[in-house]
């Protein structure tokens, strides 16, 4: 296409670029166009007629799957996916944090770190790796990661995990023993 001047430039000299529109279809027009007679849609049926629209979503008389879930609105809802049942509820503490504020020879509990502001939470405490620790502290949590232990026992300190009260704990409460 030849570059038009400025003056030539109108209402009726604009064009899309080529190759970016497509001629639509042309349905029904005979046998030799391919799409004659059912022109594409099958024999009989809902889909064959005229103004026949698929919805999206629609899984034909079953109950569709944003009917069956939970209603779970807002990005930040609490209870959003994953759904309950497989949520973990710990507090991440990492060694760097427990290296920055504690001394050598400390007792690192769930109270302490709470003193500390470093689990502000009610949720369990999980020591978790991220960074090195040169001091030797005994840890009390409910939660280490395995390579969090060993970089405590490397250090010549002590890591001992806490029994978790009963509202932690999936079952409940615990059952009688029979006698």
């Amino acid at each position: 296409m030849a570059r038009l001047e400025p003056e030539d430039i109108g209402l009726d000299t604009i064009k899309p670029k080529p190759g970016t529109r497509r001629q639509t279809k042309r349905l029904g027009r005979g046998k030799g166009s391919g799409q004659g007679k059912t022109a594409g849609r099958g024999h009989k049926g809902q889909g064959s007629r005229a103004g026949s629209k698929s919805r999206i979503a629609h899984e034909g008389g079953q109950t569709a799957i944003h009917m069956r879930m939970r209603k779970l609105r807002g990005p930040n809802k609490k209870m959003s996916m994953p759904f309950e049942p497989f949520r973990t509820h710990t507090q991440a503490v990492n060694l760097d944090d427990l290296e920055r504020v504690f001394d050598a020879g400390a007792e690192v509990t769930p109270e302490t770190l709470k003193a500390a502001g470093l689990a502000t939470r009610k949720h369990p405490v999980k020591i978790l790796a991220r960074g090195e620790l040169t001091k030797k502290l005994n840890v009390r949590v409910d939660k280490a990661s395995a390579s969090a232990r060993e970089a405590i026992e490397s250090a010549g300190g002590s890591l001992e995990l806490i029994e978790p009260p009963a509202k932690y704990s999936r079952g409940g409460a615990a059952k009688p023993e029979p006698q």
